[in-house]
């Protein structure tokens, strides 16, 4: 198959490969959270760099030709990852395009004066990226049954709208039924007229709530032109029993949204960290996924979710569409005849290193 290489819209490379040194939690998102902010205290960026160096080559490695990655970011002040982020993205400017987005709980937005100095700090990361390419620096918060929710949310849209951000929320990301924090994004993204610039992940709970607040809730999210992004191999991990088999998935209402006209893309999120032992960074394997675990029965209709889709969401200067023109360096050979060949980890190389090979068009 020749295939549009992959876009990976939800990674987390500052906190990878580190399960061998914090442990793994089972079933419990908050206490994995727990230990890895005990682990965050002790991050230098040459304790970083490494680590993140190795996601961005294995990424590649995986047919990646741009991602997203989240950093924590816990203070007003640019965390350590920070500068090791914009180093890698000047060293790979040309093969990857990398965006990243600031990770902070919502209830730091309470506080207007340190608030404001992040968002300045986000802003000032952004002004440093090659728009034309695609780079960017986004505004992100981790939202969760937070009390006042609709007033910190707006807090949020204010200074991303104050700083040209566009903004990037982990949302939901739990099997509680009032978890309802995706609806309220939606609502605020019509209100601050917003549209077509703001990222949801996980909405796991919109699995749990009945199917007419469900649908509701994605009929405002194709209002708000939101981007969903489904994290299968981390929400199926965390979310759900681990006393018994567990029942209750992490994974959300996939083909509801798009049947409801909201994009939606599978991505990868945590590898090899307290959130998730194990993974890698193969766009493929999420999308293999995703598929199985959400029983969709046209799996090849589904690569949008790791090409074109994502690609508009990251604002990418070529959308994942296969046409003349497109650069050889954004093309995969992938050794593959038909969607069980594509589950099965096949060979992946890119069109500008494969030898004699001749295209041409109908």
């Amino acid at each position: 198959m020749l295939l549009p290489a992959f876009v990976d819209l939800h990674l987390h490379i500052d906190k990878t490969f580190v399960v061998d040194e914090v442990g793994v939690v089972e079933g419990d998102l908050f206490a994995a959270i727990e230990i890895m902010a005990k682990h965050r205290d002790g991050w230098t960026a040459d304790h970083i760099r490494p680590r993140m160096e190795r996601a961005v080559r294995e990424a590649y490695a995986g047919g990646c030709r741009a991602l997203r990655t989240h950093l924590d970011w816990m203070r007003k002040d640019a965390p350590p990852s920070l500068a090791v982020f914009e180093a890698l993205r000047d060293a790979w400017r040309g093969k990857l395009v990398m965006q990243c987005v600031s990770l902070t709980p919502l209830d730091f937005f309470d506080d207007a004066f340190d608030s404001e100095d992040l968002a300045l700090e986000v802003a000032t990361a952004n002004n440093t990226c090659d728009k034309a390419r695609g780079e960017a620096a986004l505004l992100g918060a981790f939202v969760y049954r937070n009390e006042r929710i609709y007033d910190k949310l707006q807090r949020v849209f204010d200074l991303a709208s104050k700083n040209g951000l566009d903004i990037d929320f982990h949302v939901d990301e739990g099997l509680d039924a009032d978890a309802r924090g995706l609806r309220a994004i939606a609502d605020l993204t019509i209100k601050n007229k917003m549209q077509g610039r703001v990222t949801c992940g996980h909405a796991c709970s919109l699995a749990m709530q009945p199917d007419d607040d469900a649908l509701q809730t994605l009929k405002l999210c194709a209002e708000a032109l939101i981007h969903l992004v489904s994290l299968p191999s981390t929400n199926l991990y965390l979310q759900g029993a681990w006393h018994r088999t567990p029942v209750e998935r992490g994974i959300t209402r996939l083909r509801e949204a798009r049947e409801a006209s909201v994009s939606v893309s599978l991505a990868t999120d945590n590898v090899a960290d307290g959130f998730y032992p194990y993974g890698s960074y193969e766009p493929l394997k999420a999308w293999a996924l995703g598929v199985q675990v959400g029983h969709l029965s046209q799996p090849l209709d589904w690569l949008s979710s790791i090409t074109s889709a994502p690609s508009k969401a990251m604002g990418l200067p070529w959308d994942g569409l296969i046409r003349e023109g497109c650069s050889v360096q954004d093309l995969l050979l992938v050794n593959a005849g038909d969607a069980r060949d594509l589950m099965n980890t096949p060979l992946i190389q890119r069109l500008s290193d494969v030898q004699n090979i001749s295209l041409k068009s109908d």
